[in-house]
């Protein structure tokens, strides 16, 4: 059983030098910048701030480590954000590209997509190719206390046509605010660890 309460921050890696080789194994949180990545880590681990959340898209420019005794929370950069620069958004690429290319412990990628709309071509390139890779992952739709029962309910309708070529990846309605959907990607991430 994973205590998701003992957590320290481990480093920020800007390089993938700098990337540790204890071995532990790695669950990976993966999303467009702005989804509410830093706000689902931080609720799973029972925290308020240890993940930055900020207003601003793009502040996660590296990717963060969070160590939980014998795993790894890999908090990878976000994709998608139009205001940041040619070269910074290529170094991202490279960034994530390279970490996916080198470790060799990934043991679940938490895909988070915004529930409210369709995902975007960014997201689906990333589902591709997690799919296409055979990584497993599961997908965490966020945002879901935003909508209203009608609402939620039509989105849960289109979001399973959207997700339908993913055959056999599974996909949650998450809360960061009222904890939706947090003990089901725990009970997952405790399951394959």
């Amino acid at each position: 059983m994973i205590n998701f309460n003992d957590v320290r921050f481990e480093k920020s890696v800007g390089n993938l030098s700098q990337m540790p080789s204890d071995g532990l194994p790695e669950i990976v949180f993966s999303g467009r910048s702005n989804v509410g990545k830093s706000s689902l880590i931080n609720k799973i681990l029972n925290r308020k701030s240890l993940a930055r959340v900020s207003a601003k898209p793009g502040k996660t420019i590296n990717i963060n480590l969070y160590n939980l005794k014998n795993i790894s929370f890999v908090d990878l950069p976000g994709y998608g954000y139009a205001r940041v620069s040619f070269e910074e958004k290529k170094r991202w690429s490279s960034l994530v590209e390279g970490y996916f290319g080198t470790s060799k412990n990934i043991r679940l990628v938490v895909q988070i997509v915004d529930m409210r709309h369709t995902p975007s071509e960014q997201d689906f390139q990333m589902l591709d190719f997690l799919y296409d890779k055979k990584i497993p992952f599961v997908i965490a739709a966020s945002k879901c206390d935003k909508l209203n029962k009608t609402q939620k309910d039509t989105r849960t309708r289109k979001l399973s046509e959207e997700l339908s070529e993913y055959e056999g990846v599974n996909w949650i309605a998450c809360s960061s605010v009222t904890g939706e959907g947090i003990n089901a990607i725990k009970n997952m991430i405790d399951a394959i660890v």
